[in-house]
């Protein structure tokens, strides 16, 4: 059994030296015990005896295991110095394994770089400094606990982002100080050798809390992107919380103050609305759709449909209903008396979902966080248009406006009282089949039974209209 001590848990060089040797003295990795300095970090062998290689000339590395290795290293797992000599002594037999991304042990070393990576980011992202007086000058010194060793390798960073300050980054593990001209190391620290504040973070609270866009908020993914364990070392994240809950109501304001700026001119104030639509980021949708597809039709109306979202051709359009649902839905406003020109159409989530299939995108349900998102979008167009009916088309239709699952088949064709979410009632609503639901049925004989159906679905509602 060979014991391998490497200087420092972050020291890709000692390791690679230290595997080399190794290697070329046919050292089999569980006949190797790691360690950092005194402290054993590595005790794992191999989950399986690995043969040793013979005797002779190096051969060539893959320069994906060089790149791998370099951020394995920085990781916190103690098995990743055998993991990564495992690997290196598999690829003497087996060249391409590092792209077998099916092979359990590529896969885990990916892992523990892809979670190097995220942490190398963070550090980028949420790290604060803070003034503090350093003789008869100013040094900034910030605070930071990563989750594995990633200081030393995102030192050129701040080294070159921050060139002209005289700064100091205090870890729990290693500190670094730079000068100006100069980057040394020091001990740990705590986090009580960093200053708590400074005037400055005022300033940088104002302006945060001023370009904090409440259409743009996304709680999950803010709290994916932005853990909790940073907030504390940013400023401005103690205002989080407040913006947050205050969010719908700000963006409420927005429309409220709009319609008042205006003389109560709904139609302009809903012209706000669909531009602050268009920005939408809500849910990860707006990312492959071509556009927001917002609702259209008189402000006034006296009825609303909301159908399920945008489909192949309305994405492209930027309208909604003009694909082959809209045709038939237009068809069945026709048969049932309703002028579509008189009404407001509009959908439960804004944005086109699919799945591409060669050049065809193939329709997906949306989910029900998606449907969520987009909830707040169907609440602010009913307080604009102030329906008195309003038709559910679908299931993602009535849960939209419900807020909950809603079984079309105990539910359609009689009226429902809506949610008093805007504080009038909540209003009336009907709930039908989607039309495209028409378009999917083979039997000619239940398509036109069920095409009547909805028919009378359309002129039941109407026909409560006062």
């Amino acid at each position: 059994m060979r014991v391998v001590t490497l200087p420092q848990p972050d020291d890709f060089d000692a390791w690679r030296d230290a595997a080399r040797a190794l290697f070329s003295d046919a050292t089999p990795p569980e006949n190797v015990i790691w360690q950092v300095g005194d402290a054993p970090t590595d005790l794992f062998a191999a989950d399986e005896p690995t043969p040793p290689p013979p005797p002779g000339p190096a051969f060539t590395v893959p320069r994906a295991f060089l790149d791998l290795a370099r951020s394995v290293v920085l990781s916190r797992e103690p098995e990743r110095f055998a993991l990564l000599y495992t690997l290196l002594a598999r690829l003497r037999f087996e060249p391409r394994l590092i792209d077998d991304r099916a092979d359990p042990l590529v896969r885990k070393l990916d892992r523990f770089a892809k979670d190097v990576r995220r942490d190398i980011h963070k550090m980028r992202a949420f790290l604060r400094f803070r003034e503090a007086p350093d003789g008869d000058t100013t040094r900034y010194v910030a605070w930071f606990e990563p989750d594995h060793h990633i200081v030393r390798a995102n030192a050129a960073f701040f080294v070159n982002r921050f060139a002209s300050m005289r700064w100091s980054i205090l870890t729990p593990d290693v500190s670094l100080h730079w000068d100006g001209a100069v980057l040394s190391e020091g001990p740990g620290a705590t986090k009580a050798d960093a200053p708590e504040g400074d005037p400055v973070e005022e300033v940088w609270k104002t302006y945060y809390a001023s370009v904090f866009n409440p259409a743009r908020v996304k709680i999950g993914a803010m709290l994916k992107e932005m853990p909790r364990k940073y907030w504390k070392n940013m400023p401005e994240t103690a205002l989080v919380p407040a913006l947050i809950a205050g969010a719908q109501a700000r963006e409420s304001g927005m429309i409220a103050k709009a319609r008042e700026d205006i003389g109560g001119n709904s139609q302009i104030a809903w012209e706000a609305l669909r531009d602050e639509a268009k920005g939408c980021t809500r849910c990860p949708l707006y990312k492959p759709a071509t556009q927001t597809v917002f609702g259209e039709g008189p402000v006034d109306a006296a009825m609303m449909f909301v159908g399920e979202q945008p489909g192949d051709q309305e994405d492209l359009a930027g309208r909604p209903f003009v694909g082959p649902a809209g045709q038939l839905f237009d068809r069945a406003l026709g048969v049932a008396g309703v002028d579509r020109s008189r009404t407001y159409v509009t959908n439960a989530v804004k944005h086109f979902k699919f799945e591409q299939r060669g050049k065809r995108r193939i329709h997906a349900k949306p989910g029900a966080g998606e449907i969520e998102a987009c909830r707040w979008w169907i609440e602010q167009e009913r307080m604009l248009v102030r329906p008195q009916v309003t038709v559910a088309l679908g299931a993602t239709a009535a849960r939209s406006l419900f807020g909950r699952v809603v079984t079309i088949g105990r539910e359609r064709g009689h009226p429902m009282t809506l949610p008093d979410d805007q504080g009038d009632g909540g209003g009336t609503a009907w709930i039908t089949v989607h039309p495209s639901y028409l378009l999917r049925l083979p039997d000619k004989a239940q398509a036109e039974d069920e095409f009547a159906r909805f028919v009378e679905d359309l002129r039941g509602a109407w026909a409560t209209i006062g």
